[in-house]
């Protein structure tokens, strides 16, 4: 099998690179899910003002675990860019 004059360490930053870029995906997708909650989240306060604060809290919480997500696909697509844990 021909290796087209690609090193290890060249396949290895390669990889690397596009790895940091699938993870990031999922931090770009977790702003998409925040803006449909919330959205979700103003029509029913919309249809039901006096649930208001339930509607909140529970809003709030599953925002809170999105952005996590979304803040671990950022911290793994820097770990392998700048640590570079595979060379």
């Amino acid at each position: 099998m021909e290796n087209f004059g690609i090193t290890n360490e060249g396949f290895i930053a390669g990889m690397s690179v596009l790895a940091a870029g699938i993870a990031t995906i999922g931090a770009a997708l977790s702003g998409l899910g925040q803006g449909i909650a919330t959205g979700k989240a103003v029509e029913a306060v919309g249809r039901q003002p006096e649930a208001k604060g339930d509607i909140q809290g529970t809003m709030v919480i599953g925002l809170a675990m999105t952005e996590t997500s979304g803040i671990y696909g950022l911290l793994v697509s820097i770990i392998i860019l700048f640590v570079q844990p595979f060379s």
